[in-house]
């Protein structure tokens, strides 16, 4: 009798699971996949399905919208005048303005900052100057010694009066506890983990991280790029595991998307709404660079990045630079990235020789064999491992942010990237990518053991693992 129950559980289950994958998954290949394990494993398919395959997240930020007091009035770009719509930057912002569903704003000034020794100061000094409000979110925040360095600016921040806001990511937090929001608590400042956690209610958000990192001033300074908090990011301190990185400072109205994007995941933590005032100043404009926030995840526009990027690949008619830490994308970004070689397109790819993890470098080992690359000039950064993001497209366009060019920034962490329609930013960053390459060596003049099969195997074993990574 209870064989036959089970049986008929497994068969009604697995036909809930078919029809689901059937209506929602858009690639036919996972429909394929989660239907032989929701067969093929009698109840443990259906039950990691409905784990791991069923996207719950709605996200209920995105009702701020319509309430926040947003400043976008007076600050739209006048980008489509003139004769810029003939230049690939136009037919990119076409894209975004569908994806993004933001506007283009003006009047923004940008600073870049190399690594910890540059931006950590800055950053600083910026709690340190609030007066009504600070946001930070990051998905790493280590409690070594800059990471003190930070709680303490905040804690001091919040003993003069302002109001502060952070969340970690629940995955680069720490899986089981975060030590810094526990620290930040103890200091009765207003810290939460994003995700995942391990009660059994919360389980189908395991793979699911917010990859951000964001620190906004009184609403009116934004840092944003890939940066997270630790000494590592010191190159000063000469560890043996430094990192590299880029990180930027934004000024004028767009700050108010960077804050969008924050109150969002705020709202999603802790369903509370930062509505005051206080969080929303009027914004003047502070320079000529125009740009907008173009934000990705699980429960947003999901994919809406890398559209924007395979948007940029295909409109590119002279060169693509792409700066990344981890090269996994998927065969959709690889196939433009060769179509546009083909077409005459020069594309550089400057990616670590070694990542900060085993499997990802047996892994990009594997993605890149795929690849033409005596076509596509692939350059790898010596070490420290470099963790830098960026993208530049024929001098006219530039991408920063959080994403890495692999399926899980792609598809599933909640993720930002600011697109920049400014020839001199674009330059300085071009100018950042010049610097790199000459520290780095060409991949074909690497030893590969590719050569070798079982080597062959376990990199691509590997591969495989790509969007749990």
């Amino acid at each position: 009798m209870i064989v036959v129950t089970l049986i008929i559980a497994h068969v009604l289950l697995a036909t809930v699971v078919s029809a689901h994958a059937l209506l929602t998954k858009r690639d036919a290949r996972a429909t394929i996949a989660w239907l032989g394990v929701a067969w093929l494993s009698p109840l443990i398919g259906s039950i990691g399905y409905s784990l791991f395959g069923v996207n719950r997240i709605a996200r209920r930020a995105l009702r701020l919208r319509s309430s926040n007091p947003s400043v976008y009035a007076g600050h739209e770009s006048d980008f489509e005048t003139g004769t810029m719509n003939d230049q690939p930057a136009s037919r990119i912002r076409k894209v975004g303005d569908a994806v993004s569903r933001q506007p283009i704003l003006g009047g923004n000034q940008v600073q870049i900052y190399q690594n910890g020794d540059e931006a950590y100061p800055e950053m600083i000094s910026a709690i340190k100057k609030a007066q009504k409000t600070i946001a930070l979110c990051t998905y790493i925040f280590r409690l070594d010694e800059n990471g003190m360095e930070f709680i303490s600016a905040l804690r001091d921040a919040k003993s003069r009066g302002v109001e502060v806001k952070v969340l970690v990511d629940g995955f680069g937090g720490g899986i089981f506890r975060s030590a810094a929001t526990s620290k930040l608590n103890e200091f009765d400042i207003d810290a939460h983990r994003f995700l995942p956690s391990l009660a059994p209610w919360r389980m189908p958000y395991l793979n699911l991280r917010n990859h951000k990192k964001l620190l906004i001033i009184d609403g009116k300074i934004g840092f944003v790029g890939g940066m997270n908090l630790g000494n590592e990011n010191l190159l000063h301190r000469k560890s043996r595991y430094g990192v590299r990185d880029t990180h930027f400072c934004f000024t004028g109205p767009i700050v108010v998307q960077l804050l969008e994007s924050f109150t969002e995941d705020w709202y999603f933590t802790t369903n509370a709404k930062l509505t005051h005032s206080d969080w929303w100043p009027n914004l003047n404009n502070k320079g000529e660079v125009e740009g907008r926030a173009v934000i990705s995840g699980p429960d947003h526009d999901l994919g809406s990045i890398e559209k924007l990027l395979s948007a940029a690949i295909n409109g590119a008619k002279y060169h693509i630079r792409i700066v990344t830490p981890y090269f996994l994308p998927d065969e959709r970004i690889g196939f433009l990235l060769d179509m546009a070689v083909l077409r005459g397109v020069s594309v550089e790819l400057v990616i670590p020789q070694y990542t900060d993890n085993l499997l990802f470098d047996w892994a990009m080992e594997s993605q890149l064999s795929f690849m033409d690359t005596d076509r596509i000039e692939c350059w790898r950064s010596m070490p420290p491992f470099d963790h830098s993001k960026l993208v530049t497209i024929d001098g006219e366009w530039c991408a920063i942010g959080s994403p890495n060019w692999d399926i899980r920034s792609m598809r599933l962490n909640f993720e930002i990237l600011v697109e920049c329609y400014d020839p001199e930013t674009v330059m300085k960053i071009d100018r950042i990518i010049d610097e790199k390459i000459e520290q780095s060596i060409p991949h074909r003049d690497l030893e590969t053991n590719w050569g070798n099969q079982f080597y062959r195997l376990r990199n691509a074993a590997a591969r495989l693992l790509m969007p749990y990574l």
